[in-house]
């Protein structure tokens, strides 16, 4: 590999590290949105509780 061809697959691995870092945010909105979706869909048709220990801190919700 020659000066140039470094240069050009360095710019090119900036240019995808850029664009993932710009994906990443919806990519990650719309999944959670997707399990939220998932989750109203199941309390809609009353297929058991929500599991409830998952929260930010691990800790049991009362119910």
């Amino acid at each position: 590999m020659n000066g140039n061809q470094i240069q050009g697959l360095i710019g090119m691995l900036a240019t995808f590290g850029i664009l993932l870092l710009m994906i990443l945010p919806s990519a990650i909105g719309a999944v959670r949105e997707w399990r939220i979706d998932r989750q109203l869909r199941q309390a809609e048709r009353g297929e058991g509780t929500p599991d409830r220990t998952h929260g930010r801190h691990g800790v049991a919700h009362p119910a």
